[in-house]
C-alpha cells in the first residue's frame, strides 16, 4: 500500500495529513476553512486518493498559515507514498470543465518542483476565502510532492467555479499520474533511472 503520514506542527499550524494513494476517494477533512474543505473533499474523491486532513490554525489572522501549511503537508504526504516512484504512469494532462469555465492542468511526477499558475479570479473572495490563496496552495503542493505542475484556466466567469476546475484537473491528473503502469511494473519512468534531479 503506498501510504503516507505526515504531521508539521510550527507557532501557527497543527496539520496532521495521511494519504493512500491507492484508495477509493474517501475523505475526512477539517480545516476550519469551508471553501478549502469542500476543495480537499473533492480533491480526494476524484483523484481517488483516500485522504485524512486534520488542521488547526490561526484563522483569527487569516486562512492564509492553514492553506498554506496544509499544502506543504499534502505535498510531503503524496511525495513519501509515492516512495521510488517505481512503475507509476509519471506524465498527465486534463481539461477539467467546470459550468462555463475550462481549466488545463499538466503534471510530470519528476522529482523537480515547478509550477505555472496562469489563473485569474474575477472576485478577491469566495464567500470568506481569499481568491490568492488558491495559488498559494498549489506552490505549496508542487514544491513539496517535487512534481511540475501546470495549471491554466482557459476561461471562465465564476471565482467558484474557476478554483474548482484547478482543483478537481489535478485531481484527475494525479490519479493519472500516480497509476501503476502494468507494462512498466518495477522500473522507474526515466532514461537517468532515477527521478528527482
Amino acid at each position: 500500500m503506498r501510504t503516507a503520514t505526515i504531521k508539521r506542527k510550527t507557532k501557527e499550524t497543527d496539520i496532521e495529513v495521511t494519504v493512500n494513494l491507492d484508495g477509493s476517494g474517501v475523505s475526512k477533512i477539517a480545516t476550519g476553512i469551508g471553501f478549502f474543505d469542500h476543495m480537499l473533499d473533492l480533491l480526494a474523491r476524484h483523484s481517488r486518493i483516500d485522504l485524512t486532513v486534520k488542521a488547526v490554525g490561526d484563522l483569527h489572522i487569516d486562512h492564509h498559515h492553514t492553506t498554506e501549511d496544509t499544502g506543504i503537508a499534502l505535498g510531503q504526504a503524496v511525495k513519501q507514498a509515492l516512495g521510488t516512484m517505481a512503475g507509476i504512469t509519471r506524465y498527465a494532462d486534463v481539461h477539467m470543465p467546470m459550468d462555463e469555465t475550462l481549466s488545463r492542468i499538466v503534471i510530470d511526477i519528476s522529482g523537480r518542483p515547478v509550477l505555472v499558475f496562469k489563473v485569474d479570479f474575477p472576485r478577491d473572495k469566495i464567500g470568506e476565502f481569499d481568491t490568492e490563496l488558491v495559488r498559494e496552495w498549489f506552490q505549496a503542493f508542487a514544491m513539496n510532492a517535487g512534481v511540475t505542475l501546470h495549471v491554466e484556466t482557459l476561461y471562465g466567469d465564476n471565482s467558484h467555479h474557476i478554483a474548482e476546475s484547478c482543483f478537481k484537473g489535478l485531481a484527475r491528473a494525479l490519479r493519472a499520474a500516480v497509476t501503476i503502469d502494468p507494462r512498466a511494473a518495477g522500473e522507474v519512468p526515466s532514461t537517468k533511472g532515477s527521478l528527482g534531479g
